[in-house]
């Protein structure tokens, strides 16, 4: 990552609304009094992608049990997230589209990769005040370790 991040530990969450997979809207502030995991993933149809995101799908019943709603967001339109959603059964995990203005949520957490038009693979974690705690990115080709993840939310007070 060239430029410096744009947020820190402790500080407040920077809101934004996108359209899921299903076209609906999803806003980090609805969540309030819940915890967040927003994986960011460079571009849907790749496998790496594919994997991070079955693993939040997968997961699902545990990170309820943690108070957390995961998120998965990328650069690709709805249409590509609603199709490629289906390919992989995902079902109960939203998939957002940060594709217009093109990467602005990737931006305000600073890990967009304006060279390559995508965001960093990433993993933030925004607490029930909407304050984050956890930010980690990741190499392009690697898999976000999950249980990283749980171990972490299971810290949390």
């Amino acid at each position: 990552m060239t430029e410096e991040r744009k947020v820190k530990i402790g500080q407040k969450a920077k809101d934004f609304a996108l359209k899921d997979q299903n076209g609906k809207e999803i806003k980090l502030s609805q969540f309030s009094g819940k915890r967040m995991l927003l994986s960011f993933h460079p571009l849907a149809w790749t496998s790496v992608c594919a994997k991070q995101m079955k693993s939040l799908e997968k997961n699902k019943k545990i990170l309820d049990s943690l108070n957390t709603i995961a998120l998965g967001i990328s650069v690709d339109t709805v249409p590509s997230k609603q199709a490629w959603a289906k390919s992989l059964d995902i079902k109960n995990t939203s998939l957002l589209s940060d594709f217009w203005p093109h990467g602005e949520v990737a931006k305000l957490y600073g890990i967009f990769r304006e060279k390559n038009g995508f965001s960093e693979r990433a993993n933030i974690i925004v607490d029930e005040s909407q304050k984050i705690v956890f930010f980690k990115v990741y190499e392009i080709s690697q898999l976000p370790d999950m249980k990283e993840i749980i171990d972490f939310l299971k810290k949390l007070k």
